[in-house]
Protein backbone atom coordinates (compact mmCIF):
# COMPACT_ATOMS: atom_id res chain seq x y z
CA UNK A 1 0.00 0.00 0.00
CA UNK A 2 3.01 2.30 -0.41
CA UNK A 3 1.34 3.94 -3.40
CA UNK A 4 -1.46 4.99 -1.04
CA UNK A 5 0.74 6.69 1.55
CA UNK A 6 -1.31 9.89 1.08
CA UNK A 7 -4.22 8.05 2.72
CA UNK A 8 -2.34 7.02 5.88
CA UNK A 9 -3.52 8.74 9.02
CA UNK A 10 -1.19 8.65 12.05
CA UNK A 11 -3.61 8.13 14.93
CA UNK A 12 -1.06 8.42 17.72
CA UNK A 13 -0.11 11.97 16.68
CA UNK A 14 -3.68 13.30 16.71
CA UNK A 15 -4.64 15.55 19.57
CA UNK A 16 -8.05 15.45 21.30
CA UNK A 17 -10.84 17.09 19.31
CA UNK A 18 -11.79 17.31 15.65
CA UNK A 19 -9.49 17.10 12.64
CA UNK A 20 -10.46 17.55 8.99
CA UNK A 21 -8.83 16.03 5.89
CA UNK A 22 -9.77 16.46 2.24
CA UNK A 23 -9.06 14.02 -0.58
CA UNK A 24 -9.71 13.93 -4.29
CA UNK A 25 -10.29 10.48 -5.77
CA UNK A 26 -9.54 10.66 -9.48
CA UNK A 27 -8.77 8.28 -12.34
CA UNK A 28 -5.27 7.56 -10.95
CA UNK A 29 -6.72 6.51 -7.60
CA UNK A 30 -9.28 4.13 -9.14
CA UNK A 31 -6.72 2.59 -11.50
CA UNK A 32 -4.18 2.14 -8.68
CA UNK A 33 -6.68 0.55 -6.28
CA UNK A 34 -7.39 -2.06 -8.97
CA UNK A 35 -11.01 -2.70 -8.02
CA UNK A 36 -13.43 -4.42 -10.37
CA UNK A 37 -16.43 -2.10 -10.15
CA UNK A 38 -14.99 1.39 -10.77
CA UNK A 39 -12.06 2.36 -13.00
CA UNK A 40 -12.76 6.07 -13.60
CA UNK A 41 -14.29 8.91 -11.72
CA UNK A 42 -13.88 12.07 -9.72
CA UNK A 43 -15.02 12.06 -6.09
CA UNK A 44 -14.28 14.68 -3.43
CA UNK A 45 -13.96 13.38 0.11
CA UNK A 46 -14.14 15.35 3.33
CA UNK A 47 -13.06 13.35 6.35
CA UNK A 48 -13.68 14.57 9.88
CA UNK A 49 -11.98 12.69 12.69
CA UNK A 50 -13.12 13.16 16.26
CA UNK A 51 -10.65 11.80 18.81
CA UNK A 52 -11.86 10.80 22.23
CA UNK A 53 -9.92 9.09 25.01
CA UNK A 54 -10.70 5.55 23.81
CA UNK A 55 -11.52 5.78 20.09
CA UNK A 56 -11.48 7.73 16.85
CA UNK A 57 -14.72 8.52 15.05
CA UNK A 58 -14.24 8.92 11.28
CA UNK A 59 -17.04 10.66 9.35
CA UNK A 60 -16.70 10.54 5.56
CA UNK A 61 -18.62 12.79 3.17
CA UNK A 62 -18.22 11.68 -0.47
CA UNK A 63 -19.56 13.65 -3.45
CA UNK A 64 -18.77 13.21 -7.13
CA UNK A 65 -19.27 11.10 -10.23
CA UNK A 66 -17.86 7.73 -11.29
CA UNK A 67 -18.13 5.93 -14.61
CA UNK A 68 -19.57 2.44 -14.54
CA UNK A 69 -20.73 0.20 -17.40
CA UNK A 70 -24.44 0.32 -18.20
CA UNK A 71 -26.06 -3.04 -17.44
CA UNK A 72 -28.00 -2.91 -20.69
CA UNK A 73 -25.64 -1.60 -23.40
CA UNK A 74 -22.24 -1.88 -21.61
CA UNK A 75 -21.23 1.69 -22.52
CA UNK A 76 -19.81 3.81 -19.70
CA UNK A 77 -22.33 5.95 -17.87
CA UNK A 78 -21.99 8.56 -15.16
CA UNK A 79 -23.17 7.51 -11.72
CA UNK A 80 -23.50 10.19 -9.08
CA UNK A 81 -21.93 9.48 -5.70
CA UNK A 82 -23.27 11.21 -2.61
CA UNK A 83 -22.79 9.33 0.63
CA UNK A 84 -22.00 9.83 4.29
CA UNK A 85 -20.21 7.00 6.06
CA UNK A 86 -18.96 6.43 9.58
CA UNK A 87 -16.06 4.35 10.86
CA UNK A 88 -15.01 3.82 14.47
CA UNK A 89 -11.30 3.08 14.93
CA UNK A 90 -9.85 1.72 18.14
CA UNK A 91 -6.32 0.76 19.11
CA UNK A 92 -5.72 -2.84 20.17
CA UNK A 93 -3.32 -5.77 19.94
CA UNK A 94 -3.96 -6.82 16.35
CA UNK A 95 -5.91 -5.73 13.31
CA UNK A 96 -9.52 -6.84 13.19
CA UNK A 97 -12.84 -5.66 11.84
CA UNK A 98 -15.35 -5.98 14.66
CA UNK A 99 -18.29 -4.96 12.45
CA UNK A 100 -19.01 -2.90 9.34
CA UNK A 101 -18.28 0.28 11.29
CA UNK A 102 -15.69 -0.77 13.88
CA UNK A 103 -12.03 -1.47 13.10
CA UNK A 104 -9.24 -2.28 15.53
CA UNK A 105 -5.72 -1.15 14.58
CA UNK A 106 -2.55 -2.55 16.20
CA UNK A 107 -1.38 -0.07 18.82
CA UNK A 108 2.30 -0.42 17.89
CA UNK A 109 1.53 0.69 14.30
CA UNK A 110 -0.71 3.53 15.38
CA UNK A 111 -1.85 4.45 11.87
CA UNK A 112 -4.62 3.51 9.46
CA UNK A 113 -4.67 3.58 5.67
CA UNK A 114 -8.15 4.60 4.52
CA UNK A 115 -7.67 4.09 0.74
CA UNK A 116 -9.57 0.79 0.56
CA UNK A 117 -12.32 2.11 2.85
CA UNK A 118 -12.81 5.09 0.50
CA UNK A 119 -13.09 2.75 -2.49
CA UNK A 120 -15.61 0.55 -0.68
CA UNK A 121 -17.72 3.56 0.28
CA UNK A 122 -17.86 4.62 -3.38
CA UNK A 123 -18.78 1.12 -4.57
CA UNK A 124 -21.46 0.70 -1.91
CA UNK A 125 -23.15 3.91 -3.10
CA UNK A 126 -23.61 2.52 -6.64
CA UNK A 127 -27.09 1.02 -7.12
CA UNK A 128 -27.34 -2.67 -7.99
CA UNK A 129 -29.01 -1.88 -11.31
CA UNK A 130 -27.34 0.93 -13.22
CA UNK A 131 -28.68 1.76 -16.66
CA UNK A 132 -28.79 4.81 -18.86
CA UNK A 133 -31.85 7.00 -18.88
CA UNK A 134 -34.39 6.02 -21.58
CA UNK A 135 -33.07 6.94 -25.01
CA UNK A 136 -29.42 7.27 -23.88
CA UNK A 137 -28.27 3.66 -24.41
CA UNK A 138 -26.07 2.71 -27.35
CA UNK A 139 -28.53 2.36 -30.28
CA UNK A 140 -26.60 -0.48 -31.94
CA UNK A 141 -26.48 -2.53 -28.75
CA UNK A 142 -30.16 -1.87 -28.02
CA UNK A 143 -31.16 -3.12 -31.47
CA UNK A 144 -29.03 -6.27 -31.03
CA UNK A 145 -30.62 -6.87 -27.64
CA UNK A 146 -34.09 -6.54 -29.18
CA UNK A 147 -33.11 -8.86 -32.04
CA UNK A 148 -31.77 -11.61 -29.77
CA UNK A 149 -34.33 -11.55 -26.97
CA UNK A 150 -36.54 -14.57 -26.40
CA UNK A 151 -40.05 -14.39 -27.87
CA UNK A 152 -42.99 -16.79 -27.71
CA UNK A 153 -44.10 -18.75 -30.82
CA UNK A 154 -47.34 -16.77 -31.04
CA UNK A 155 -45.44 -13.50 -31.36
CA UNK A 156 -44.14 -12.42 -34.75
CA UNK A 157 -40.67 -10.96 -35.15
CA UNK A 158 -41.88 -7.36 -35.28
CA UNK A 159 -44.38 -7.68 -32.44
CA UNK A 160 -41.81 -6.93 -29.77
CA UNK A 161 -43.00 -5.61 -26.48
CA UNK A 162 -39.69 -4.08 -25.49
CA UNK A 163 -39.95 -0.37 -25.10
CA UNK A 164 -37.77 1.88 -27.19
CA UNK A 165 -34.35 1.83 -25.44
CA UNK A 166 -35.98 1.47 -22.06
CA UNK A 167 -34.99 -2.17 -21.99
CA UNK A 168 -37.95 -3.21 -19.89
CA UNK A 169 -39.66 -6.19 -21.39
CA UNK A 170 -43.38 -6.83 -21.25
CA UNK A 171 -45.12 -6.45 -17.93
CA UNK A 172 -45.94 -9.66 -16.12
CA UNK A 173 -49.64 -9.10 -16.82
CA UNK A 174 -48.95 -9.12 -20.56
CA UNK A 175 -46.80 -12.23 -20.25
CA UNK A 176 -49.51 -14.16 -18.41
CA UNK A 177 -52.04 -13.24 -21.12
CA UNK A 178 -49.90 -15.07 -23.71
CA UNK A 179 -50.06 -18.51 -22.07
CA UNK A 180 -49.02 -21.46 -24.23
CA UNK A 181 -52.22 -23.23 -25.39
CA UNK A 182 -50.82 -26.59 -24.25
CA UNK A 183 -50.88 -25.36 -20.66
CA UNK A 184 -54.31 -23.78 -21.07
CA UNK A 185 -55.88 -27.27 -21.12
CA UNK A 186 -54.41 -28.09 -17.70
CA UNK A 187 -56.35 -25.27 -16.02
CA UNK A 188 -59.56 -27.34 -16.00
CA UNK A 189 -58.02 -30.34 -14.23
CA UNK A 190 -59.22 -31.03 -10.72
CA UNK A 191 -56.29 -32.54 -8.82
CA UNK A 192 -58.09 -33.00 -5.49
Amino acid sequence: MAKFSLYKIPLKNLSQGKHTYEYELDRKFFEAIDGDEVKKGHVNVTLTIKKTSSMYEFNFDLKGVVQVPCDRCLDDMDQEIDSQNRLIVKLGREYSEESDEVVIIPEEEGEINIAWFLYEFVVLDIPIKHVHEPGKCNKAMSSKLRKHRAVSRDEDDDGGEMEDDDGDFADEEEITENIDPRWEGLKGLNLE
